[in-house]
């Protein structure tokens, strides 16, 4: 009778060559819209991120000229969140990786 062969001991490493989504930065865009007036996006974003007057402006004509602004940025569920009250504001928003 043959002796039985010894199991197998070579270990398999996986490949961690994706970035986890925790160590990607995540950015909220506010998106242009044909309905809210600028003065309230400007309010909205005082608000919401505390952002000074100038800031705030600077960040709503970025949206009224090129379409779009990012308007905070950090991990992916602080981005969640600020599109939330984003939307709850009546903005159109949206969260992409940096």
């Amino acid at each position: 009778m043959a002796a039985p062969l010894p199991a197998s001991t070579r270990q398999v490493e996986q490949d961690f060559a994706e970035e986890s989504t925790a160590d990607v930065p995540w950015q909220a865009i506010v998106w242009n819209d044909p309905v809210n007036l600028m003065s309230y996006v400007t309010y909205v974003l005082q608000k919401l991120f505390g952002y000074p007057e100038p800031k705030a402006t600077a960040l709503m004509l970025d949206v009224h000229h090129k379409g779009k602004a990012a308007v905070s940025s950090g991990d992916k569920d602080k981005i969640e969140a600020d599109v939330a009250k984003l939307h709850a504001a009546g903005l159109w928003a949206t969260m992409q990786k940096s």
